[in-house]
């Protein structure tokens, strides 16, 4: 079921993403079952137990498909707790307008890093730390070119996806942070202080601010009475079946789940094998 195009849009807005997906439920008539928020996947004998608020389901095989975007990171640097202005992550963030006049210290390199920087070095002091040097992409690589990248890397096409062409996409507001002179970042610095941070040479620098652009994990908890390792952030697997329990598959959690899984197109193309590989296994 293809998705329609959104009059006046070149690429479709996440209201038009969310009304296709709804359709594609209706069409199919899906029995799905919400809100069930899922505590604990278990070995049952010859099943699997995922036990809910809802009840406990039995089943032959279980896909686990929480994604990536669920539990905020935020690394263990030394001296974060003494910190005593304000720390966020990237999900806290709203607007520039809550920084106005602080002194402010983005960490991470990536899009959040620089588009968030890019908003708040209009209204107050900003310092970019990251642990190595960002990457940032061409100018004219958009939604566009990223989006033939990821298909063709999840196809099987070429041989590198979106990593390789670079970390940050060249946004408007970015390339105006560039010409404002703002967009350098410094090498992290080595611990936080009550009042600010240490860089490698001792010396302290004073801030009001730490906002944490530095990803998500997978939400995995639900597995780990069944995989202890999941609460590393990855299991183990061979395509999307785990290693060690080949009653479970996962899907959407990053490229050891196939080439842009997180995206439509990706967790598409992943999702056709695995039910192609579970259906053959119920037909045995």
């Amino acid at each position: 079921m293809g998705m329609p195009r959104q009059e006046g849009e070149d690429f479709p807005t996440a209201g038009h993403v969310v009304d296709y997906l709804r359709a594609y439920e209706q069409r199919y008539d899906l029995p799905i079952r919400r809100p069930v928020r899922v505590h604990e996947v278990r070995p049952d004998g010859r099943r699997l137990a995922v036990q809910t608020d809802a009840g406990t389901y039995l089943a032959r095989y279980v896909i686990s498909a929480t994604g990536t975007w669920e539990c905020p990171y935020v690394p263990d640097i030394a001296g974060r707790a003494e910190f005593t202005g304000r720390q966020l992550h990237t999900v806290d963030y709203t607007s520039p307008e809550k920084f106005r006049g602080r002194r402010v210290v983005i960490v991470g390199a990536g899009n959040s890093a620089a588009q968030i920087l890019a908003e708040v070095s209009r209204v107050a002091e900003v310092t970019w730390v990251s642990l190595r040097p960002p990457r940032l992409m061409p100018d004219d690589v958009d939604g566009r070119v990223l989006f033939g990248v990821a298909t063709r890397a999840a196809a099987g096409g070429v041989n590198g996806g979106v990593s390789d062409l670079g970390d940050i996409v060249m946004v408007p507001s970015v390339r105006n942070a560039r010409e404002r002179g703002v967009l350098h970042a410094c090498p992290m610095f080595e611990r936080l202080s009550a009042h600010g941070m240490y860089w490698a040479d001792g010396t302290q620098q004073s801030c009001d601010a730490v906002l944490w652009c530095t990803g998500f994990r997978p939400n995995l908890a639900h597995l780990m009475a069944l995989l202890p390792a999941a609460h590393q952030g990855t299991v183990a697997t061979e395509g999307t079946r785990s290693v060690d329990e080949p009653r479970l598959y996962l899907l959407g959690y990053g490229d050891w789940t196939g080439p842009a899984s997180a995206t439509l197109v990706g967790a598409g193309r992943t999702a056709k094998a695995t039910v192609a590989d579970i259906a053959a296994q119920l037909s045995e």
